[in-house]
């Protein structure tokens, strides 16, 4: 073995006295530094456990309602799975129907029980009268602009009172009680020539039917032959306009339906537009605008013409080409208090009117009337009980009207039946709180969003007999009354939906002259899958197919052509 020289050893141990020299002069300047970062972290665990942890229990004043587990950052949101209103369910029966969440840095609470909401809608009201500013009323809601979207304020109370006395009050109604009552018509009229058109087949005794765009174009008609004076849909050939229309509310459905933007929740992502959510909005808000500027130009061209608006009205409204209505329509009116006052009512006031109308009439109406046949079609004595009823109290001679609807209590439980166990908003929409303030013994601070969960409201085994059958005999003779708190389709509160009243007579005349024209089956043996889908107003996971053929009673009638109302 051949040993180390007496340089190669000097040479190591100069190494080492470096090395270990070095390390030192590292370690020294690197010690400020290690200690800075250990001091950022420790701080901001420190502020996480008081925020998450234990800010709950320093203030007894400010008890905030029980919450599950929350992790850092995101809160409650790994907690998030569709359908949302079953997701909050099955957290009230862990921590009660006033619970609080915390949706990455917005405070929520979420109510489910009368009493909490009676205490959020009537003492409380004005408190809880804000919305929250979410993605969708920035970019699908002309900046806040739509009466449902905007801050409570001077702003919305004037459009409040604008759509309450010129669209849902009375007289409107009744003056649009005919078109109603032709779109309904419509629809029964292209039923059966579309069973007609079998031919010699088999199997033409039963009309096979997708009765879920068949009921959108009908509520789509309603609305816009009130809002513009005219109609897309009904006929074997749907204009490009129509077309474009139809296109424009399925984006619109789609995007306020799916799921919260994270921006909304975790502000540090706000820039971020994961799977181009963003992007879209802005797509379909540009395509509807365009459509909504178009609608007022017509209504507006029309106005400066007289000659031209005489001749028009002179016509049936009823068409592809735009005719304009013998009766004033909502954009007309409109443009009347714009001309009085064109600094508020500007254009951009005018379309998100118009806007609010479409969607919030259009999707809610068409997916009850879709519950309600897939109800009875899974109920078949309901069913039997419905038609004996509308034809002991109308007949056979003619189509049911609303006038009809006042003495069909049977076909009036079925629609209330239907809106509590499939409300159109499961969820009603948010509300935000204006100042710190208390439900029950629960502290709750400025800036919650508040959820109210109808659905759970409406299936509460507390509350209904049977809460989760189809009874609509529960609502006969005061057995159970849907008044009050425990049954809030339409939502509660001076934020309510303004359109109540002309919700139920669409749906109560559509469900009735389908049921009084047609005989209806189930597709299969099996009942028809209850399963609901994601969305705003939690249509069925699969569109409503059913077979449908003429009762030979009414034939005459629906062959006859006449579309003179009684």
């Amino acid at each position: 073995m051949r040993s180390s020289s007496p340089g190669s050893i000097q040479e190591l141990q100069l190494n080492k006295e470096f090395n270990r020299h070095f390390s030192t002069e590292k370690m020294e300047e690197e010690a400020p530094h290690q200690w800075l970062n250990l001091a950022l972290i420790s701080l901001s665990l420190l502020f996480l456990l008081y925020r998450f942890f234990l800010h709950k229990s320093t203030n007894p004043n400010h008890r905030l309602p029980p919450s599950p587990p929350s992790l850092p950052i995101i809160g409650h949101l790994h907690l998030v799975k569709k359908p949302l209103h079953r997701t909050l369910h099955d957290l009230s029966l862990q921590h009660g129907p006033v619970f609080f969440l915390r949706f990455g840095s917005r405070k929520t609470v979420v109510v489910s029980s009368p009493l909490a909401v009676e205490e959020c809608f009537t003492g409380k009201d004005v408190t809880f009268a804000n919305r929250p500013h979410l993605l969708p009323g920035k970019l699908l809601a002309y900046d806040y602009s739509t009466m449902g979207s905007s801050p409570y304020g001077d702003y919305w109370r004037n459009l409040r009172r604008f759509t309450a006395v010129e669209m849902f009050s009375a007289r409107p109604l009744a003056d649009y009680s005919a078109v109603r009552q032709e779109e309904a018509l419509s629809l029964v009229r292209q039923l059966f020539r579309d069973h007609c058109c079998l031919g010699d087949r088999k199997d033409r005794e039963w009309l096979k039917v997708d009765m879920r765009w068949r009921l959108s174009d009908l509520t789509l008609n309603v609305m816009m032959r009130m809002i513009a004076g005219k109609s897309y849909f009904g006929t074997d050939q749907v204009s490009e306009e129509g077309r474009e229309f139809r296109e424009i509310m399925r984006e619109f459905s789609q995007l306020f339906g799916s799921a919260g933007y994270i921006g909304d929740f975790i502000p540090a992502l706000w820039w971020a537009d994961f799977h181009g959510v963003k992007k879209k909005m802005k797509s379909v808000m540009r395509k509807a605008d365009v459509f909504f500027q178009q609608l007022v130009d017509e209504q507006s061209g029309k106005r400066n013409k007289p000659s031209v608006a005489a001749a028009a009205a002179s016509v049936s409204s009823k068409g592809v080409q735009g005719t304009r209505s013998s009766r004033t329509t909502f954009i007309d009116r409109m443009l009347d208090v714009q001309e009085q006052d064109p600094e508020f009512y500007t254009n951009t006031t005018v379309k998100s009117l118009v806007q609010a109308m479409l969607v919030g009439g259009g999707d809610t109406t068409a997916t009850t009337i879709e519950w309600a046949m897939i109800l009875l079609l899974n109920h078949s004595e309901a069913m039997r009980r419905a038609c004996d009823e509308i034809e002991s109290k109308v007949g056979h001679d003619r189509l049911l009207e609303e006038s009809d609807l006042a003495n069909l209590s049977y076909l009036q439980n079925v629609v209330s039946e239907t809106m509590r166990l499939f409300p159109s908003a499961p969820l009603l929409l948010p509300h935000e709180s204006s100042e710190d303030t208390t439900i029950g013994n629960f502290h709750v601070p400025r800036g919650t969003m508040l959820l109210v969960n109808a659905w759970s409201l409406h299936r509460d085994p507390k509350l209904w007999k049977d809460a989760e059958s189809f009874m609509p005999e529960r609502f006969d003779g005061g057995q159970e009354s849907n008044e009050g708190f425990k049954m809030i389709p339409f939502g509660a509160g001076r934020r309510a939906c303004p359109g109540a009243a002309l919700g139920r007579r669409v749906v109560g005349l559509a469900l009735g002259a389908l049921l009084q024209c047609f005989e209806w089956r189930r597709v299969g043996l099996e009942q028809i899958d209850m399963t609901e889908g994601n969305g705003l107003t939690a249509p069925p996971a699969e569109p409503l197919q059913a077979l449908c053929k003429p009762r030979e009673i009414i034939t005459p009638f629906l062959a006859s052509g006449d579309d003179h109302i009684k």
